[in-house]
């Protein structure tokens, strides 16, 4: 896998899986780019991991909900690095409620950050990699996208919409030698599902075809294989990785 030296912008990448991503491709010797929005300890302790493992990582810390935000951060990072190889839109967030008492705020935010936030980075840095004649492009969807769950109305139609967004923007920019993709993750170990009681946590596990959860290392390989020119050929595509939670 002929990486090094390549430019990757993850969002979201202080913790969990975007974290990892981060770390995996430092390791390959991408430099990253890592977004991130609250957790200056999280992002300084990436940072810091990833460089005494001897790779590069600058940190961009912005909403990305915010569309002139997004906008100033790839111009930044055009002038310092020319180019962006690899965009991973992973920020997301959940305002978990029964659609008959969630409100406008918690409907708006999650589409706004889950969405419009993949809308506003694909948008100003795909206008670079069309110029590059390259760029792979990797939406973080969710099987929630796919198969829905009571109480995630506002997160289920963001992922959805994520799915769609990356089919028309394969094929917008299919010509322009940029692949897009979605990955659509299952249950993963991160901090929220370690906040779960034994119970919860059986329960997830039960509906679970190979009765585990996945891990943030299982989608960040996959991503890393969809980077790669092994998946030269692969685009338009959601790739569920549930371990049978969603056949």
């Amino acid at each position: 896998m002929k990486f090094a030296g390549n430019v990757a912008f993850i969002s979201g990448a202080s913790k969990g899986i975007g974290a990892q991503i981060a770390k995996q491709l430092a390791k390959k010797g991408i430099i990253v780019l890592a977004n991130y929005s609250s957790s200056d300890e999280a992002a300084n302790k990436l940072q810091q991991e990833i460089r005494r493992d001897g790779g590069e990582c600058e940190l961009f810390k912005f909403d990305v909900s915010d569309f002139e935000a997004s906008k100033e951060a790839i111009d930044s990072i055009i002038k310092q690095y020319k180019k962006i190889d690899y965009l991973i839109n992973n920020a997301g967030i959940t305002q978990d409620n029964l659609l008959m008492k969630m409100s406008e705020e918690e409907f708006d935010k999650v589409l706004n950050v889950n969405l419009k936030g993949a809308f506003n980075i694909a948008k100003h840095a795909s206008r670079w990699m069309i110029k590059n004649k390259f760029g792979v492009i990797i939406n973080m969807s969710s099987v929630i996208g796919l198969m829905g769950n009571a109480g995630q109305s506002n997160y289920a139609a963001s992922k959805a919409a994520l799915i769609g967004f990356t089919k028309s923007l394969a094929k917008e920019l299919g010509s322009r030698n940029i692949r897009v993709n979605a990955v659509a993750p299952g249950f993963i170990e991160t901090d929220m599902t370690e906040k779960l009681n034994i119970i919860q946590k059986k329960t997830l596990v039960n509906s679970v075809a190979l009765k585990r959860l996945g891990t943030v290392e299982d989608v960040a390989n996959l991503v890393e294989f969809l980077l790669s020119e092994e998946a030269s050929y692969i685009t338009g595509e959601v790739i569920n990785i549930s371990g049978g939670l969603y056949i």
